[in-house]
């Protein structure tokens, strides 16, 4: 059993990196990184829409308590005068 290469990188998991190899894995990086900013951007965007779409449920909901009470007001009303 040899230990001369004990503290070699290439013992301990970590490949020796070839120049176009770490050009291409800054391109990688930056395309994923660009990738995520897009994704972040079309999360607010879908944020931004849920939050409009439950004001607006938010708001006919109310209406609609109105209408409802407005109804059995005069269902009220009506039956009175029978």
């Amino acid at each position: 059993m040899s230990f001369n290469d004990f503290g070699a990188a290439i013992a301990w998991g970590d490949p020796e990196h070839q120049p176009g190899d770490i050009v291409k894995d800054a391109i990688r990086k930056e395309r994923i990184l660009k990738e995520i900013a897009a994704a972040q951007g079309d999360l607010q965007a879908l944020i931004a829409r849920v939050h409009s779409v439950q004001s607006d449920v938010d708001k006919l909901t109310s209406e609609n308590s109105t209408l409802q009470m407005y109804i059995d007001n005069l269902t009220m009303q009506m039956a009175k005068r029978k």
